[in-house]
């Protein structure tokens, strides 16, 4: 199928990659001049401009930080829905607000054009080695045609309902993430100060009822001080603050996810932006003066 792949981030490269793999034809496009000429080299088409990569293609992806980006991309700066062919599908990948990716879809369907809002979770290993989950918005018989093209990228690839569900979930999803991150880091350096190695305690929960993937993935990454990130704090904060405006709109209560976003926000203002989301670790060694070990 040929294909436009608009964002070649930390997570939008590998899933390009992956779909070149499965012998896909990628027409790609990013600011990141690096990122595009490692797509070429892989046998993608470098393109000068969103506009470009769309000529003449089945289908339109975008993986972009956040909902003004593919606001832009799509029907305000770019105006893709304006000049992609009729007959093209647009998926945008992007964790975005749900009511972006509505707005969006509104306009596309003044051009006869469907979409799928399909965010993604398992950050940048998973991207890299395709095993992704995927949670999809849109309807049924869109995405029975392009499931396979999901399933190039990810292992699994659920419909959650119309357009906007799969943003929706994908904000359920990182709010159990982020409280799931912050409740770990607090029992390991609680369980540390209270004189029991962090690698035993690691050890003895995550085969029961406490243990988690996020658990597996983060705690060996909190123990060595690593956290060079596969999803960056000051990305989930854009996530969790697109869960607040989620929230306040159905008068949802959300006050664990308040106060971790909050923690993350101090990281934020230390610095710690950059770094993996596992280091919500640091806002309880900034408090204690300790440091979480092997």
């Amino acid at each position: 199928m040929k294909i436009a792949f608009i964002g070649l981030g930390i997570m939008g490269k590998p899933m390009a990659l992956n779909l070149v793999k499965a012998g896909h034809k990628l027409n790609v496009f990013d600011f990141n001049k690096a990122a595009v000429a490692e797509l070429e080299a892989a046998g993608a088409k470098a393109c000068a401009s969103a506009a470009e990569t769309v000529e003449g293609v089945e289908l339109v992806i975008t993986m972009l930080p956040n909902s003004p980006h593919v606001k832009s991309v799509m029907i305000e700066n770019d105006k893709l829905a304006e000049i992609m062919p009729k007959t093209a599908t647009f998926i945008d990948c992007s964790s975005i607000n749900p009511v972006a990716s509505r707005e969006i879809a509104a306009e596309l369907a003044k051009h006869g054009i469907e979409m799928l809002d399909a965010p993604v979770s398992g950050g940048q290993p998973k991207a890299v080695d395709g095993t992704l989950a995927f949670m999809v918005g849109g309807k049924q018989e869109v995405f029975d045609k392009y499931k396979s093209v999901l399933e190039a990228m990810g292992s699994s690839v659920v419909l959650c309902g119309n357009v906007g569900a799969g943003n929706v979930t994908k904000l359920c999803n990182q709010t159990i993430v982020a409280v799931n991150i912050a409740a770990l880091a607090e029992a390991m350096q609680m369980g540390q100060m209270c004189g029991v190695e962090p690698e035993k305690i690691f050890e003895a929960i995550k085969g029961g009822l406490a243990g988690s993937t996020v658990m597996n993935a983060k705690a060996p990454m909190m123990m060595d001080q690593n956290f060079v990130p596969g999803f960056r704090i000051d990305l989930h904060i854009k996530d969790l603050n697109n869960v607040v405006d989620a929230a306040k709109a159905v008068d949802a209560p959300i006050p664990l996810t308040q106060q971790v976003l909050e923690m993350m926000k101090i990281l934020h203002h230390d610095g710690d932006g950059s770094c993996d989301h596992s280091a919500l670790l640091k806002y309880y060694q900034k408090l204690t003066g300790e440091v979480l070990h092997h």
